[in-house]
């Protein structure tokens, strides 16, 4: 097998990289000359001092390493696959605290206890609000004064942060902390919000001290909310506190972040593919928002870390190694999807990736965020039909998360 002719120091989590592109070519060329590669990374560059870590590249692998928690790690090194090289070990393993690094059995624990916030009778209390909810965000949008608006702060960012307030009983006033905290978490590789790791450490323990206080306000007065089941329902296993602070951390990334940016780059595939954003007016199938989640695969990489010995593709993985999944080469695997560069709205079946690879971490607000990108997109194609791009979207600069900072539009 030839090996793929990628630049010497090419490094899928550089962050300069993922500011202007998804590296799908590399990605291309890996999937066919080399789909597990060794990455290395100087010195201590990504917060690891271990000299790098193996790409995984094909869909089928990616699942593999998702679905086999005992030989993968999500403890050991968390699954962030890049931190900048002054973070301390003990910031590191403190993220441990956090459902997505966790493995099994503590993990069965406590996804046991937060599974009952996405119950099917829940998301289906919450459809009606969030309806109303997305349109009044366009109605809102497309009144607004001037030529043309930012869709990010004015459109995408709104119902996911409304959806988890209305979930979990944050009230909508501070829905806006929510937004601030979470933004600075994430953008600390970002120079535009000059933003320091320490600032995004000081804004998750903000959150996290902000949860606690509403957990220990339901220990001592409960409510007919989901929060009061969560920490007092103790003989069914409830949250303590701190997990419950954790917990609500992990939503306003994994709920607000990455269903901000499906919807951002949603909105951009369809501006961009007109035929489609025809068709969706036209017909609103049912299969789009699973199609936008596949296009966008809000984030691009998690990590995972051998616990043993063991091969994968052709390639000897040795104890302590990091491994690299790749959700964004996996749903542009040609084995699994035909034309995979294709955004096709009615594409089916379409067993991508976006809301991870199966397994113990599969997505726990899938079908939320499911639920969200379909109403937010029907409040559009009714009251915002002519919607006509305004300028390029400008990317975060991250590590893993396929970011969009602003998308400029007009009403046509």
């Amino acid at each position: 097998m030839q090996c793929p002719a990628l630049p010497d120091g090419f490094d899928f989590t550089d962050p300069d990289l993922l500011q202007s592109r998804v590296p799908l070519p590399e990605f291309a060329e890996l999937r066919r000359a080399e789909p597990v590669r060794w990455i290395p990374q100087p010195g201590n560059v990504a917060g690891f001092q271990d000299g790098g870590y193996w790409a995984v590249t094909r869909h089928a692998d990616v699942k593999y390493v998702s679905t086999h928690p005992e030989i993968f790690s999500s403890s050991l090194n968390t699954a962030i696959i890049r931190f900048n090289e002054h973070i301390q070990r003990d910031a590191i393993d403190a993220q441990r605290l956090i459902l997505l690094n966790m493995d099994p059995p503590e993990h069965t624990r406590v996804r046991g206890i937060v599974q009952r916030v996405f119950t099917p009778r829940a998301i289906r209390a919450l459809e009606q609000r969030l309806r109303d909810r997305a349109l009044a965000i366009v109605e809102t949008a497309r009144t607004l004064p001037g030529d043309s608006f930012d869709f990010v702060t004015q459109v995408a960012c709104e119902l996911p942060l409304q959806a988890i307030a209305e979930l979990i009983g944050i009230p909508q006033d501070d829905r806006a902390k929510i937004f601030d905290w979470s933004n600075k978490m994430i953008s600390y590789d970002d120079p535009e919000y000059a933003i320091t790791e320490e600032v995004g450490q000081e804004s998750a323990m903000e959150l996290i001290a902000y949860a606690m206080n509403m957990a220990a306000d339901r220990k001592q007065c409960p409510a007919q909310d989901i929060v009061t089941r969560l920490v007092s329902a103790e003989d069914e296993g409830s949250l303590n506190s701190d997990e419950f602070g954790f917990f609500v951390l992990m939503l306003a990334v994994a709920g607000n972040e990455t269903t901000r940016n499906a919807i951002t780059h949603g909105m951009h595939a369809f501006l961009t593919h007109p035929d489609q954003w025809e068709r969706y007016k036209a017909e609103r199938p049912s299969t789009a928002a699973e199609e936008i989640v596949r296009w966008a695969t809000p984030v691009n990489a998690f990590q995972r870390t051998a616990t043993q010995d063991t091969e994968l593709g052709g390639k000897q993985i040795r104890k302590g190694d990091r491994v690299g999944i790749f959700y964004a080469a996996a749903n542009h695997d040609p084995e699994v999807f035909e034309n995979p560069d294709v955004f096709d709205i009615t594409r089916d079946p379409n067993p991508h990736l976006g809301f991870g690879g199966g397994g113990p971490h599969y997505c726990l607000g899938k079908s939320l965020a499911v639920l969200e990108i379909d109403l937010i997109f029907n409040a559009i194609a009714d009251a915002m039909p002519n919607l006509r791009p305004a300028g390029d979207p400008r990317r975060l600069r991250s590590a893993w998360i396929n970011g969009v900072k602003e998308l400029q539009v007009t009403l046509g």
